[in-house]
């Protein structure tokens, strides 16, 4: 399956927002990438512009694809719930994003490494598609070979920031409480510029 495997500063600088935690590592966050520099950022701002920007955000955020983000909102806008309620619970209850959410990987790449390593398991059992939706009720560990590596045991040794409510940990154990809502992500999202960019 393709995915970006360029530099991740320029994608951050890109959308002016840290998307992969890498705190104070990004360097000029404030100016765009390209040779143009900050010239490049004169150009007059339209509605669709200002749209197309948050939906790039929010996949790069989550490392999905224009084609599985798109499924994802097509699911949203079908179901009964409210649509941002829906896309972001599919959004947040992806593996690789749930072992981030954990605590059990630094950034939502490194949770996604882990997954794809066959380091993550879903009820005892390994499972290595980052994409895969948790439910409510399942327990998510990590390999045995996965807790003996340093940067892990580190990781586990420190308590869990800004745990969600949705989600229990125990150790290096986590299950999933309920199904995550819009008001339960953290980042600063517009979602309403994403349902009006895929509504027109």
């Amino acid at each position: 399956m393709a995915r970006y495997t360029g530099p991740k500063d320029r994608l951050s600088r890109r959308e002016g927002f840290d998307l992969f935690g890498k705190g104070g590592k990004l360097t000029r966050l404030n100016v765009s990438p390209g040779v143009h520099g900050p010239k490049g950022q004169i150009s007059r701002k339209t509605q669709y512009g200002t749209q197309l920007r948050e939906k790039q955000k929010v996949k790069r955020l989550y490392g999905v694809l224009e084609k599985q983000f798109k499924g994802y909102m097509n699911k949203a806008f079908r179901a009964r719930a409210t649509t941002p309620d829906v896309l972001f619970s599919l959004l947040e209850t992806r593996l690789d994003n749930v072992v981030y959410r954990l605590g059990f990987g630094e950034t939502r790449p490194q949770a996604r490494q882990f997954v794809s390593h066959r380091h993550v398991l879903v009820n005892g059992e390994k499972i290595n598609i980052p994409s895969y939706q948790v439910k409510v009720g399942d327990t998510i560990s990590l390999s045995a070979k996965a807790m003996n590596t340093p940067s892990v045991k580190k990781l586990l040794e420190k308590k869990p920031e800004n745990l969600p409510s949705w989600l229990k940990r125990k150790a290096a154990v986590g299950q999933i409480a309920r199904l995550p809502k819009r008001d339960d992500v953290i980042e600063p999202i517009n979602e309403q510029d994403i349902i009006e960019f895929y509504s027109r």
